[in-house]
């Protein structure tokens, strides 16, 4: 098994929870996510599978798009429902003009210090489980990429936006900037994520849907995780020494750091990087009979 699949993640599962359903349909194949999404969330999630492992950072570096909808005028510790919500009586209530009349200071490169309960690591630790302890956890902001923020609906005190971003980037903390520089608090109370590059919900496998008689037919060609990648065909000759660590000479006329190769047959066998002089080695082989 060599694949990806495009699953749809059911609310109150974890990320992890899905990979390991996947991996008792595979049996000792290996299986991973590329990205996670918090228990609360749905939409899009990247499974790979098999050697396709290997093509994880791929798909985790293609941007995003969700769909986040916010609770205004509440706060909580883990900045959506799932935690201690506490409600503001601060009498703000912004207008549709002033929350679409802030957004476009959120797009782009922008500083964001993420929750403190995320999965990221603190002092060695995984930040929520500090949190979860009741120990101080200070988050160091970091640089993410919005590409585009749209407001969706609002009905105070819900709003809801469309958000594509980069990798990095957590929902809830946008929803809770976005607040303040209101005046005022806002949780997440949902939030789907409707693709990753070109993986799209509308195409996703309800996990429920999978089994192991239908899991090779749900599988997408790994090539699927590298859609900007040149790709060049390579005869068994030039297979055979990729897949010795040896070079090739770069025949094609392709001017690309990175390029996907495909045997006769469409298949990826190497992710190759070229070389001055002419010449392609391999970054990354996958095995097929030559």
């Amino acid at each position: 098994m060599f694949g990806i699949l495009n699953l749809c993640k059911p609310p109150d599962w974890t990320s992890r929870d899905v990979v390991n359903h996947v991996q008792r349909l595979i049996g000792r194949v290996k299986a991973g996510h590329a990205g996670t999404l918090d228990p609360l969330a749905t939409g899009v999630l990247v499974v790979c599978v098999g050697p396709a492992t290997r093509l994880i950072p791929y798909v985790q570096r293609m941007p995003k798009r969700y769909l986040g909808t916010f609770l205004m005028g509440s706060s909580s510790d883990t900045e959506d429902t799932a935690g201690h919500v506490v409600p503001m009586d601060n009498g703000v209530r912004p207008t549709a003009e002033q929350i679409r009349a802030v957004l476009p200071a959120f797009v782009g490169q922008i500083e964001q210090v993420p929750p403190a309960y995320s999965a990221l690591k603190v002092r060695g630790k995984r930040a929520y489980a500090l949190a979860r302890g009741g120990q101080p956890v200070e988050m160091q902001a970091r640089t993410i990429t919005i590409h585009q923020l749209r407001l969706m609906d609002y009905h105070y005190p819900h709003f809801t936006l469309e958000i594509e971003c980069g990798s990095g980037t957590y929902v809830r903390s946008l929803g809770r900037d976005i607040a303040r520089r209101l005046g005022t608090e806002a949780i997440m109370s949902k939030l789907v994520r409707t693709a990753i590059g070109p993986f799209r919900r509308d195409d996703a496998i309800d996990l429920a849907m999978l089994t192991q008689e239908n899991m090779r037919e749900n599988l997408l060609s790994p090539l699927n995780a590298l859609p900007d990648l040149p790709r060049i065909t390579i005869d068994p000759s030039q297979q055979r020494r990729l897949s010795q660590g040896l070079a090739i000479d770069n025949r094609w006329d392709v001017d690309a750091p990175e390029m996907a190769a495909v045997d006769t047959n469409g298949r990826l066998c190497s992710l190759v990087a070229s070389r001055p002089g002419l010449q392609l080695i391999p970054l990354k082989n996958f095995s097929y009979p030559f």
